[in-house]
């Protein structure tokens, strides 16, 4: 890519990006090399790179499930041979930055320090592909309750292995809920229930705290948790390096969706930490005792508008399997918060995870936040000008660093509208607040609801964090209720897209919605333990589904200070304060798609002159004195 001051980055092709790299921070804004504040928008590709594409790793899938070292991520997000056609189909949406999924177990996934040189090498083909059509990247580090074994994707299986554990008996011993396992017996929204099973539990606890809370659990004469970090940063410097070079990529994440396993756990007799309450969950003592072999019987809940109800019991590991290998066992044992007596298990310290030092344990404060500055340096030792895009824990507090946090981080938190994620079906005129307890009436009444919850995860950002940029890495909608024949009709979908970007809009929020699966299909959704989020699929019309509720014009850079922006009927509004000491224009994208490219411009303030581009789908403002500026853009 090439320089152009005039509007930001041109491909070799002479496309405008709109944006120039590299980006830094000032105050609440990303700012970009010309000195624009920046309000990226864009999609996460994609819901299918948590598995690999040889053997086939979706999760309906159980043949070569086990098959744990000999596996590939190349094609995923999507084939070479195919990524012009997606790319440009995702350009066409107006997007101007990808949030790339990839994961731990995709870069060394055949064991500690072996590196996938072939996913490496096709990781960055698809980046160069990706800056030749105009698109930014922020390289997302992914998982979800740690690994494919434990019931999502993320680490290697060696991790599990490296403390004792056989991923073969994750399932049958409880460890775990997998769908591979358990077939069409899986319910939908089953998988957050592993964050509260013993294998996703104790591995974060172990990446997190080990120092802290398992001083004798050691692997290649290390603390587990020095051995665990430095192997995840190692894996995130190789991928920088893979990287280095390429101008468009300008974030990179530190871990998608953190948890802290038992981390903070006030009383282990108690249902604590957990995301989802959802059929039989057990207890963090309970999920120990499972794990070492002993049926237990476990609660069995039922989530509903009024929260999560237990409504009976349930024994799981009938058989008595114990997920350790021969002569290992649970380092919770060994530290002596639990035992063995009677040949019953026993709890001794209900309480073990609840203190540091002497005083209530912060696992944003104690543990989280030192790991984002760990991974801050490690990948700014290669590729020093990218931005940091921070996680905490989903629906929990930020990281809150005690030294103020490290230049040039961005929290990319993730938000939903829970009703409609766990239903699958969005009612306009209905929502519960976040938490599930206070319900929300009339369309108003939901609109200003979702803007609320937005606005309250930015307060919080700045009172953990100090004024840092916030970044919505995820939101999104499920898709496969809304089908209707073979063409695909969501309206209620469009809808819902609709008033969350209309949030976003209102808080001047940069975003990238969840998600793109280039191997989305009706019968398999994105391959992903039944999640049918992917905006586009191959079973659908080739524009993709639910477009009309997302593709919209947007501020993408700012010459001067942003004031609002507003999207409705057709009509684009915004307004921004000018800086005429910025020399490259303000860029806002008015995508062609559902527009029959062709807009209406009208433009107010001093010294202002104005040129839309087309056929690159935005238009350019050039400000000569200090001022507010407002534009309006309607469809023709």
């Amino acid at each position: 890519m090439r320089v152009d001051y005039a509007g930001g980055m041109r491909t070799k092709d002479g496309r405008l990006c709109g944006v120039l790299p590299p980006l830094r921070t000032e105050g609440r804004w990303i700012v970009d090399g010309a000195g624009r504040v920046v309000l990226l928008r864009g999609i996460n590709l994609g819901g299918d790179s948590k598995v690999p594409a040889r053997p086939d790793g979706r999760t309906h899938v159980r043949e070569g499930f086990y098959d744990r070292r000999d596996v590939s991520f190349v094609g995923r997000p999507l084939p070479l041979e195919e990524a012009e056609d997606h790319l440009e189909r995702i350009r066409a949406y107006g997007c101007s930055l990808l949030r790339l999924v990839i994961t731990w177990e995709a870069v060394e996934h055949a064991g500690p320090g072996v590196y996938d040189r072939e996913f490496l090498d096709y990781l960055k083909a698809l980046v160069e592909i990706a800056g030749e059509r105009g698109l930014l990247v922020w390289v997302d580090p992914h998982q979800d309750v740690w690994s494919r074994w434990t019931g999502g994707d993320g680490a290697p299986a060696w991790t599990l292995e490296a403390v004792g554990m056989d991923p073969r008996r994750m399932h049958a011993s409880g460890a775990a809920f997998l769908h591979q396992e358990a077939g069409e017996a899986f319910p939908y929204m089953a998988w957050p229930t592993n964050y509260s099973r013993y294998g996703a539990a104790t591995m974060f606890t172990l990446f997190f705290g080990g120092r802290v809370f398992a001083p004798h659990c050691r692997v290649e004469g290390r603390n587990v948790q020095e051995w665990l970090q430095d192997r995840y940063l190692g894996m995130l410097r190789e991928v920088a390096r893979s990287l280095r070079g390429l101008r468009n990529v300008v974030g990179v994440g530190t871990m998608n969706e953190p948890h802290p396993g038992f981390i903070g756990v006030r009383d282990l007799r108690g249902l604590e930490n957990h995301m989802l309450a959802l059929g039989p969950v057990p207890t963090g003592f309970e999920a120990m005792a499972l794990a070492s072999g002993f049926p237990t019987r476990v609660g069995v809940y039922r989530p509903g508008l009024g929260g999560e109800r237990r409504v009976g019991e349930a024994v799981l590991n009938p058989e008595g399997v114990s997920v350790f290998r021969e002569g290992r066992e649970c380092p919770w044992l060994v530290e002596g918060v639990w035992a063995v007596e009677g040949g019953r298990p026993v709890l001794r310290m209900p309480d073990y995870f609840a203190r540091v030092g002497g005083r209530p344990v912060s696992f944003e404060e104690d543990f989280l936040a030192p790991f984002v500055a760990r991974v801050a340096e490690a990948v700014r030792a290669v590729l020093p000008e990218v931005l940091v895009m921070a996680e905490g824990v989903p629906n929990g507090r930020p990281p809150r660093f005690k030294g103020g946090a490290p230049d040039r981080l961005v929290h990319a938190f993730h938000w939903y509208d829970g009703l409609t994620l766990f239903t699958r079906r969005f009612v306009p005129w209905f929502t519960m607040e976040e938490g599930g307890i206070r319900p929300v009436l009339g369309r108003g009444a939901v609109r200003a609801s979702f803007r609320r919850q937005l606005e309250r995860r930015v307060e919080e950002t700045f009172r953990a964090m100090g004024e840092v940029p916030c970044v919505v890495g995820e939101f999104g909608v499920p898709f496969g209720p809304g089908r209707k024949g073979g063409g695909g009709q969501y309206r209620r979908q469009e809808e819902a897209l609709s008033m969350y970007y209309d949030a976003m809009d209102e808080l001047l929020l940069g975003c990238t919605l969840w998600n793109y699966s280039a191997s989305n299909t009706h019968a398999h959704a994105d391959g992903w333990n039944l999640e049918d989020l992917s905006v586009w699929s191959r079973d659908d019309a080739p524009e993709g589904r639910g477009w009309r509720g997302f593709v919209r014009p947007y501020l993408l850079a700012v010459a001067g200070v942003p004031l609002r922006e507003r999207f409705a009927r057709g009509v684009f509004t915004c307004a921004f304060r000018a800086d005429p000491s910025v020399r490259a224009p303000t860029v806002i994208r008015l995508p062609r798609l559902g527009f029959g490219g062709a807009w209406r411009v009208e433009v107010s303030g001093e010294g202002v002159r104005c040129e839309e581009v087309p056929e690159e789908g935005v238009l350019l403002v050039w400000c000569e004195r200090k001022g507010e500026v407002r534009v309006r853009a309607a469809a023709v």
